[in-house]
């Protein structure tokens, strides 16, 4: 009885994970929507700032790795 309560709470968590990824269809009714959202022309510039935070995120956390290996070597 133990077995089947874990199996079923793992299923569940499963399928909740499942439930919340759009599927491909979705995806087109997404971008269609940002697309009559935004316009043509201020996507690439909206895609540019993400793309810059996303490196300047990046960046920050090689600096921060960086900072803790130096404290652990003193």
């Amino acid at each position: 009885m133990y077995i089947c309560i874990i199996k079923l709470n793992e299923m569940n968590t499963l399928n909740i994970f499942l439930l919340g990824m759009p599927s491909g269809g979705s995806w087109i009714i997404i971008a269609i929507a940002i697309l009559l959202l935004f316009g043509g022309k201020k996507i690439p510039e909206l895609m540019k700032g993400l793309g810059g935070g996303i490196k300047e995120f990046k960046k920050a956390s090689k600096e921060e790795k960086k900072e803790e290996k130096l404290e652990e070597g003193n």
